[in-house]
């Protein structure tokens, strides 16, 4: 059992050093998410040549396996923090994470070993090796979740003197978004040595992926050092009945409406824009979707100042400027300007995450669980988006997708989020 914290003081020291391992933890989630995004293109190029016209709509699929495991994987997360605690679950979920990227191993070597091997699908052919990288994705993307179900309870409700919990998120997002601002150069520059994306060749995934499942193992060994104290309040006692449904409280169910639509928005960017660049022929699309997440990196460097503005009123004001920003890039065709949208972006996880988990008490961690269902969005809308893309035979006219969820997410912060009078007093 996780040790309990008992004074002030005690609770102060042991709450910086776990504040730190949280955020160390929120940037290797968002350095991996945007990694595995950043493979629809090159894989795209060295895996699915043999699907015709469904070339897009498969090269979504590997976003599509990440983010379908946060549905899966999120309740998972709760009954392990419930049963084992904090640190156990973060351990767990690192081995899993280590799971994921051998698959990645796998994948590379045997599409290597076996290069002619595929799988007819009438006219088309998919090599089986694709698929064994989608189940990689689905793992690592579930190891994700678990220890985003840990992270976002955690930093809203330790207690760092002079912060707020909107703004702890802010900055442990800020750590999520130096990774996702370095992924894309890590797969180009890195994994891929800067190769054109023509040229890609599958053995240069091996050593990295394989390098990475070591990291993540040494990782979740050290993890078992760490004091990472427990906090009271936030979760059930192993085999505890709550008396009501967590789907109860409606602020967090229309809080897990708007998480689909935000992440499913947050995604379609991340991970599409490249593609949006490859087929307007725009040099260093890379560098394109490193502006999104640096824009989303610097605006979480800001929001984590704002310890005096409330979620609400920052959930506002960034989703208006999102809406009018992807309004401008459809209207001049321009993925330059809807990288611009990374900045409205960055902080809204946060601020929605506060409002839905807000005088939750005990239901805290159970609610943590339910709101990575929404994060589906980022499986869900990226490939309806890119069906849309190969329907279409442009991506400019499905950025109208992104509006709607802007606008979704605006109703949420204007109306959804505000609490029922029944819902304020929660037995803690």
């Amino acid at each position: 059992m996780e040790q309990k914290i008992e004074t002030p003081a005690a609770a102060q020291t042991n709450y910086v050093t776990a504040f730190i391992t949280m955020v160390v933890l929120f940037f290797v989630v968002g350095f991996l998410t945007t990694v595995n995004t950043q493979f629809q293109a090159p894989l795209k190029q060295a895996f699915l040549n043999g699907m015709g016209s469904l070339q897009n709509t498969f090269a979504t699929l590997i976003t599509f396996s990440w983010f379908l495991a946060y549905p899966v994987c999120g309740g998972l997360g709760s009954r392990w923090i419930n049963r084992y605690g904090y640190r156990s679950t973060l351990v767990r979920g690192l081995m899993m994470m280590s799971a994921g990227l051998l698959l990645f191993f796998v994948s590379a070597w045997s599409a290597s070993s076996w290069p002619e091997s595929a799988i007819a699908l009438g006219s088309l052919s998919l090599p089986p090796a694709f698929l064994v990288f989608l189940l990689g994705s689905f793992t690592v993307g579930g190891s994700a979740t678990v220890l985003q179900v840990v992270i976002n309870p955690y930093l809203a409700a330790c207690d760092v003197r002079g912060t707020q919990s909107v703004q702890r998120l802010a900055i442990g997002g800020s750590a999520n978004a130096i990774g996702t601002t370095v992924a894309p150069y890590f797969v180009s520059g890195i994994v891929f040595g800067g190769v054109a994306v023509d040229a890609i060749d599958v053995d240069m995934l091996m050593v990295p992926f394989l390098s990475l499942a070591c990291i993540m193992t040494f990782i979740g060994l050290g993890l078992l050092r760490v004091p990472l104290p427990d906090i009271s309040g936030t979760r059930a006692a192993g085999g505890e009945a709550l008396p009501r449904s967590v789907w109860s409280f409606r602020h967090l169910t229309l809080g897990v409406v708007a998480i689909f639509f935000y992440v499913g928005a947050e995604v379609c960017i991340g991970a599409n824009i490249t593609m949006y660049a490859f087929d307007l022929n725009m040099p260093s699309p890379a560098l394109i979707a490193t502006i999104y997440w640096g824009g989303i990196l610097v605006g979480r460097l800001v929001g984590s100042t704002l310890s005096t503005v409330p979620p609400r009123v920052q959930l506002t004001v960034t989703t208006v400027g999102a809406t009018i920003l992807t309004v401008a890039a459809i209207m001049a065709d321009s993925p330059w300007i809807l990288a611009a949208v990374g900045l409205c972006h960055s902080i809204m996880w946060g601020a929605i995450f506060t409002l839905a988990v807000k005088d939750l008490g005990r239901y805290t961690t159970i609610a943590s669980g339910v709101f990575m269902i929404g994060v589906v969005g980022g499986a869900v809308l990226p490939l309806l988006q890119g069906v849309c893309a190969d329907i279409i035979g442009s991506w400019r006219s499905t950025w109208w997708l992104v509006v709607a969820c802007e606008l979704i997410m605006l109703s949420y912060a204007l109306w959804g989020s505000r609490i029922r009078p029944c819902d304020h007093d929660i037995e803690s």
